[in-house]
């Protein structure tokens, strides 16, 4: 499995990213993600959480091939959490599929401003657009 380190990608990437069953996106944000809204089919694993969650997190995402992280700016938790959750794939004697983890540049302000469509519901994982 190639896991090199944490790339980005920008939002107009993304988009055509979010239906495919193959990709996963972790929303690493506190409560601003119940107050704001998400990316529709995103899952939510909240920052000061997360290194707790980690094998959750691996079990849910196990068959994913890519996964794209992000938090409001993607400037710090995003990233900080996709680096710890690669270390921890790294380390871990289970399997997994993903191949490739990255953090949405600009994270969900971005996203949102940028004119993308948001979910607003209190699903988890949200079921969006594509099930």
């Amino acid at each position: 499995v190639a896991r090199k380190g944490v790339s980005y990608v920008m939002a107009a990437q993304l988009v055509s990213m979010v239906c495919d069953a193959r990709v996963a996106i972790i929303d690493v944000r506190d409560e601003e993600r119940i107050c704001d809204a998400h990316i529709a089919g995103s899952h939510h694993y909240a920052s000061d959480g997360f290194a707790d969650r980690l094998p959750e997190i691996a079990e849910a995402t196990r068959a994913k091939e890519t996964l794209v992280f992000h938090c409001a700016l993607s400037q710090v938790r995003g990233p900080s959490c996709a680096r710890m959750f690669l270390d921890y794939l790294s380390e871990a004697k289970e399997e997994s599929a993903v191949k490739s983890i990255t953090v949405l540049e600009l994270g969900f302000n971005g996203w949102e401003l940028s004119g993308r469509a948001v979910c607003r519901c209190k699903d988890a994982p949200c079921k969006g657009v594509c099930s």
